[in-house]
């Protein structure tokens, strides 16, 4: 075939692809069964850019530079924060909206400050929240995995657990293969589920052998139970150093209470033995003063259980536990379910609600709301982000620093619209292109736990400026 007609045949087929962009259905045919789509024109002549991943991950150190004083060295790296696509947002542009808690990290050499990390399937296994663990931990000191349930439901590389006894689960939400799921009324306590004990029981925490596992949960020292007695009274043996050391403790009295036991040695396994009648909060598994960072999975949840707690029995246990920060980090179960700006309106006003219960249970306490990933649905045969994912956000946003709540948003720091196209093709998201893969986790926490480190490095440098303003006027 002469080498002209080869060149009108394929002007032919391309012509004949054109045309068909341009005149099939908008919505696709049913054929058979099946719906079929076909591309619209303007997506092939100029296709959607992809997210360049490399460029978003490239390290993009924010400087501090000399100007004409640290007065303007402070202010050019506000500016380099708030142009960051892992900025922080905060209620009323206050910028000095974690001071208190830093200040509060800085001065401690005789507490254990928490920090609990509430979130949906997104951060189970300790994801996410064990980077932001690693960080603060450097920073400020502290060690172990933080709070667990005295039974696991949802595995935990950070620590492993074998329980036995007649341990009954009480939750608000989602399911549980290991027992028949029981409501508490509102007794649920700080994790938003417990177990209640109604005879004896028994629990071991040992540190596991993985890779994701810092050496710093790697041993405990400071051991906790946080409990409701309902009526009592609980007798609580701790076991550790093979038997080496054992401690009773007993409370008849009702209402919530913690037992603390502090080891003159780290040990790497600790045998909790529980006899009475109570529900169980948790089991704090520290290491020395510091920082804990708690995680704090609640699968299918769309973080609106935080009202059905009794509200005076959380702020107890807030209080007994010395709770610093709390981390709200939902959205992302009900993206695929929001589709009108009246149901979105609803679903963030009843966030609010949930911010504002918190600050009434715990008002020292910062309160940061994590908005929902980058996440892809079919539309018209081909992946996209959901529809009304950018909203979302936005009235998310807008409702927690409303409610007096800081905001980080997880989709910018993927890279905004189609990002998870993108994380997935690079191995760090899954095939359902919603959650995270281990590595795309670890790669995320780091995210996070970058944001903290560059918002901490600014709260020092306007400590440093008040310090010099006030000795310049002292030499005046």
């Amino acid at each position: 075939m002469k080498s002209h007609k080869i060149l009108l045949f394929f002007a032919l087929v391309i012509g004949l692809l054109a045309l068909l962009c341009v005149v099939f259905p908008k919505d696709g045919v049913t054929l058979f069964g099946k719906e079929l789509h076909f591309a619209k024109l303007n997506k092939v002549l100029a296709p959607e850019e992809a997210v360049n991943l490399d460029s978003i991950m490239a390290a993009q150190e924010l400087v501090m530079k000399e100007l004409d004083g640290l007065k303007d060295s402070v202010a050019f790296y506000k500016v380099q924060l708030d142009s960051s696509d892992i900025r922080f947002w905060y209620p009323k542009n206050d910028d000095s909206f974690f001071d208190a808690f830093f200040a509060s990290c800085e001065n401690n050499d005789s507490r254990t400050i928490r920090v609990l990390h509430y979130g949906d399937s997104q951060i189970e296994m300790d994801r996410l929240s064990s980077r932001i663990r690693v960080w603060m931990q450097r920073q400020f000191g502290g060690g172990g995995p933080g709070l667990q349930p005295i039974r696991t439901i949802i595995a935990n590389y950070s620590v492993n657990e074998s329980a036995q006894g007649a341990l009954t689960l009480q939750t608000c939400f989602g399911a549980d293969s290991l027992s028949k799921i029981s409501r508490a009324n509102g007794n649920y306590g700080p994790m938003v589920q417990c177990f209640h004990l109604n005879g004896n029981s028994t629990t071991t925490f040992t540190i596991p052998n993985n890779q994701y596992c810092d050496e710093r949960v790697k041993g405990y020292a400071t051991i906790g139970l946080v409990f409701n007695n309902r009526p009592g009274p609980l007798s609580a043996t701790l076991s550790a150093q093979k038997g080496a050391y054992r401690e009773t403790q007993s409370c008849g009295e009702a209402g919530v209470h913690t037992f603390w036991w502090t080891l003159d040695t780290v040990c790497t396994s600790v045998r909790l033995e529980l006899s009475g009648n109570a529900d169980i909060y948790g089991v704090a598994l520290d290491n020395g003063k510091g920082v804990a960072v708690d995680n704090i999975p609640m699968r299918g949840c769309s973080g609106q259980q935080f009202c059905m707690i009794n509200r005076d029995q959380l702020a107890e246990s807030y209080s007994l536990l010395d709770v610093g920060m709390i981390i709200l980090q939902f959205g992302g179960n009900s993206v695929p379910y929001l589709n009108s700006n009246k149901g979105i309106e609803t679903y963030a006003a009843n966030i609010g609600r949930q911010i504002d219960r918190l600050h009434e249970c715990c008002p020292k306490s910062k309160i940061l709301f994590v908005g929902p990933s980058d996440m892809s649905t079919t539309i018209n045969g081909e992946m996209q982000s959901y529809p009304y994912l950018e909203k979302v956000i936005s009235g998310l946003r807008d409702t927690a620093l409303a409610h007096g709540a800081a905001f980080w948003s997880i989709y910018h720091a993927m890279g905004g619209r189609n990002s998870m196209l993108a994380w997935n093709a690079k191995g760090w998201a899954g095939s359902d292109y919603i959650h995270f893969s281990q590595k795309g986790s670890v790669v995320m926490g780091d995210r996070m736990a970058e944001a903290f480190d560059r918002i901490y490095t600014y709260y020092k440098m306007r400590c440093r400026l008040k310090e010099k303003t006030i000795e310049n006027e002292k030499n005046e």
